[in-house]
C-alpha cells in the first residue's frame, strides 16, 4: 500500500513539475547570442516577432549588433503581439471588403436607376422606347409630347423622306438627309437647343 502511494505520490510530483516547467517556458524570456551574420530582421523572424521588439527589450540603436552579443527575447508578449497585430489587420480588411461591398452595390443600384429612366441602346425593337427615353431625358419635355411631334412627322417611320421639303427622318428634320435613329436623336436635340419647340411649329 505503502509502495502504491508512493507511485502516485512521485508521478503527481512529476506531473506538476512538468506543468509548472510549461509555464515558466511560456512566460521565460529567451536567451539569444548572435552570431556572425546576424541582423535583427533575421533574429525576429526567428522568434516570431518584430524588428521593434526585438531592440526595444535590447536598447539596440540603428539595427546595430554585434557577433557574440546576448539578446533577450521576450516570448509571451510576441505571441500577443502578433496575435493583436493579427486582429487588427483581420479586422482592417473585414472594414474594407464591407466598404467595398457596400460601393459595389451603390454603384450598382445607381445604374440601375439610369437604365431604368433613360433607354441607353438602340437595339430595333425599341424604337419607341428609346427616343422617347432619350428625348425626354436630354431635352426636359415630356414623352407625350415628342410622340405627339414624331407621329404628325412621320408616323414613327425612321428612314422616311419628303421629297418637296427635303425633311428627314422620325422629326421630319431639313438639316438631315440620312443617319441612324441614334444620329436623328442626336440632331433633333440639336436643333432643340437651336430653335426650342418652335422647330416643330409649337
Amino acid at each position: 500500500m505503502k509502495k502504491l502511494v508512493s507511485t502516485i505520490v512521485t508521478t503527481s510530483a512529476a506531473a506538476a513539475g512538468l506543468l509548472f516547467a510549461g509555464v515558466l517556458n511560456a512566460n521565460a524570456d529567451s536567451t539569444y547570442t548572435v552570431k556572425s551574420g546576424d541582423s535583427v530582421w533575421a533574429i525576429a523572424q526567428k522568434f516570431n516577432t518584430t524588428i521593434n521588439h526585438v531592440e526595444t527589450t535590447n536598447n539596440i540603436k540603428g539595427h546595430y549588433i554585434l557577433p557574440g552579443q546576448k539578446l533577450s527575447i521576450k516570448t509571451s508578449s510576441t505571441s500577443s503581439d502578433n496575435n493583436a497585430s493579427s486582429t487588427t489587420s483581420n479586422t482592417t480588411s473585414s472594414s474594407a471588403s464591407t466598404t467595398s461591398s457596400s460601393s459595389t452595390s451603390n454603384a450598382t443600384t445607381t445604374s440601375t436607376s439610369s437604365t431604368d429612366s433613360t433607354t441607353s441602346s438602340y437595339t430595333g425593337s425599341n424604337l419607341k422606347s428609346y427616343v422617347l427615353s432619350q428625348m425626354q431625358s436630354r431635352t426636359g419635355v415630356s414623352a407625350s409630347a415628342w410622340n405627339t411631334i414624331i407621329t404628325r412627322e412621320s408616323n414613327w417611320q425612321p428612314y422616311v423622306h419628303n421629297s418637296s421639303s427635303g425633311a428627314y427622318g422620325l422629326f421630319q428634320n431639313m438639316h438631315i438627309s440620312s443617319g441612324s435613329v441614334e444620329e436623328q436623336v442626336n440632331a433633333a436635340v440639336a436643333l432643340y437647343e437651336a430653335q426650342g419647340m418652335a422647330a416643330w411649329a409649337l
